[in-house]
């Protein structure tokens, strides 16, 4: 799959559940120290899969460059 403009965003509020890592197809989530996820944006392709199956409704997409 090929990059998008887009790239997910974790919010603070993330309770580290591991589901958006399940989903994406890049492995480019990972779950820190166990109390939060971060997203890889060298992997990221911006598919939106983590944001759609997130619990907590804490992963954003956002353009790539704003602040990631």
């Amino acid at each position: 799959m090929a990059r998008s403009k887009r790239l997910a965003r974790v919010g603070r509020e993330c309770v580290a559940c591991g589901t958006c890592m399940k989903v994406c197809p890049r492995a480019a989530i990972r779950v820190v120290s166990g109390v939060v996820a971060r997203v890889n944006g060298e992997l990221c392709i911006g598919c939106g899969k983590c944001a759609g199956v997130c619990p907590a409704d804490v992963i954003a997409m956002v353009e790539r460059g704003s602040g990631e």
